[in-house]
């Protein structure tokens, strides 16, 4: 088997297994969305988390004003936000302006605190990989796995042998 090729297939399984290993809430999740652009007219979905009666103990006992330091909000903020992170991006609902909406209720906030400070490039935020879903009951014993890293890999592996 030639190693340059061998190298190739690693890098590629590689890459291609950490950019399906994490999720991001994108840039537009971060911001409360009014009428913008082509939706004057199209009314959003509610929410289906209950954003209401969510434990925001996670930001409001990390990120206190008058300060409100980058360090320890933004590490909070994601902290709550990330199992929430694909209802937040889906701008068919009102997730993100609902869950922005009750931050500022329970923190008294300024408007746009976590918006303009908690920013990790033209993505918006990377969610780590394992972030906790909490729909999910542990006295259930149900696993969630996901199959497809490990497809990427023995796919990878595959390719190797194919070309050498």
């Amino acid at each position: 088997m030639d190693p340059k090729i061998s190298f190739f297939a690693f890098l590629f399984t590689l890459l291609l297994g950490v950019a399906t290993s994490s999720t991001l809430i994108s840039d537009g999740g971060l911001q409360s969305r009014g009428s913008i652009g082509r939706n004057l007219l199209q009314a959003k979905k509610s929410c289906t988390v209950d954003f209401e009666h969510a434990n925001y103990t996670i930001i409001t006992s990390k990120c206190k004003g008058p300060d409100y330091p980058v360090g320890m909000c933004c590490p909070a903020f994601k902290e709550f936000a990330c199992p929430y992170a694909d209802e937040i991006d889906d701008g068919t609902n009102d997730c993100a302006s609902t869950m922005f909406t009750y931050i500022g209720l329970k923190g008294n906030y300024p408007e746009g605190l976590f918006a303009s400070e908690c920013r990790e490039g033209k993505e918006g935020l990377a969610c780590p990989a394992a972030a906790p879903d909490p729909t999910d009951d542990a006295s259930t014993g149900h696993v969630t796995r996901s199959f497809f890293p490990p497809l990427i890999l023995v796919s990878g592996f595959l390719l190797g042998f194919l070309f050498s």
